[in-house]
């Protein structure tokens, strides 16, 4: 799937009427080219800047002046980032692009095209890709992003959606992992754990898919205006965003920046409906916060004397951001369980990894 737009190759009048469908059609009944019409049917006019957009064999963009551009790809696999059972189509296309746009958000770009590569597998109904297409073009939509291209192949085994995306950002106002320095402090944006909860919720068959913990997983937002003010206001001088948990972010953006940190456990942003869930399990509300995954959110460090462009972000953004620790210059990465006591200091939980 070449790429997406109008193009000399791919005009509107030229386009693949997708085809009427009974009820029970599966991915299988379609040919390629049928499956990238019911796609182009849902994706916005090409910008000024694709030149050449599905229809080729590639993509042509012009580049965007005096900006650096942003890369980043991510896939979601069936069965390890999300499970059909209770995962609506609609929710898988809009994570598999979420989790992108978090990872443009965390280097402070402005998002601009994407790239989708499908493995499908034969039984798939056609109704359940449509779904998957609106989902991941909904999100699209919202953050003026165009996808330009793909490729779509046939999967003998599980779903996958591999999207690249690309943003742009000035060079004075990139974002990385590696700022940090001794004394800065660390914050979190919106709140952690819901999303943990959330999965495992619908894992047990004991949530509503239009709950609280389970939006949070189903849909995560990604918080792309935020990372664009932090860069803009230059308030940030390293960030990460929040998809192996809040324990795997503040360790790699420790060790990016050579430094340590301490996280006070009383200053973690933990929903009631959260802490209610985990404590009903039999589970440490903040243990389970702190290493879950899928969280999106974004985790940044501040020096202390630029603390107040924060409310020049707070304004835009509109999402609450949370300080929870500081960086030191020990290199130990605790969680601080007593405020104002070093002896309750205990190692930080593990975060999520995909190989142990």
């Amino acid at each position: 799937m070449p790429s997406s737009g109008d193009s000399p190759a791919s005009t509107p009048a030229n386009r693949l009427q997708p085809p009427a469908l009974p009820v029970d059609a599966a991915v299988a009944d379609l040919s390629e080219r049928e499956l990238i019409a019911r796609i182009q049917q849902q994706l916005p006019a090409a910008p000024p800047w694709l030149l050449v957009g599905i229809g080729d064999d590639a993509a042509v963009v012009e580049p965007e002046r005096n900006r650096l551009e942003v890369l980043s790809v991510d896939a979601v696999v069936e069965g390890v980032h999300f499970d059909r059972r209770f995962t609506p189509p609609t929710a898988i296309g809009h994570r598999a692009l979420a989790v992108n746009l978090s990872d443009l958000a965390a280097m402070g770009a402005t998002p601009r095209l994407a790239l989708l590569s499908f493995a499908l597998p034969a039984a798939l109904p056609c109704r359940d890709f449509d779904e998957i297409v609106a989902g991941l073009a909904a999100l699209a939509r919202r953050h003026r992003l165009h996808v330009v291209g793909g490729n779509l192949t046939r999967s003998p085994g599980p779903l996958v959606i591999d999207v690249t995306v690309s943003g742009t950002v000035k060079r004075r106002q990139l974002l990385t992992r590696s700022g940090a320095r001794p004394g800065d402090e660390i914050y979190v944006t919106g709140s952690i754990g819901a999303a943990t909860a959330g999965r495992q919720q619908l894992s047990d068959g004991a949530g509503d898919a239009a709950g609280h913990n389970a939006t949070r997983f189903l849909y995560p937002e990604p918080r792309v205006r935020t990372g664009l003010l932090l860069g803009r206001n230059r308030a940030a001088t390293a960030a990460i965003d929040l998809s192996a948990g809040v324990a795997d972010g503040v360790r790699r953006l420790a060790e990016a920046g050579g430094v340590g940190a301490i996280i006070e456990s009383d200053e973690l942003p933990i929903d009631d409906d959260t802490r209610v869930w985990f404590t009903g399990r039999g589970l440490d509300p903040i243990a389970e916060s702190l290493s879950g995954g899928d969280d999106y959110e974004l985790l940044f460090a501040v020096r202390p004397r630029v603390r107040h462009r924060l409310r020049a972000v707070a304004r835009g953004g509109d999402i609450p951001m949370t300080r929870i620790g500081v960086c030191t210059r020990e290199t130990a990465v605790v969680l601080r369980r007593v405020a104002g006591d070093p002896f309750s200091d205990t190692p930080l939980p593990g975060g999520y990894t995909h190989f142990r």
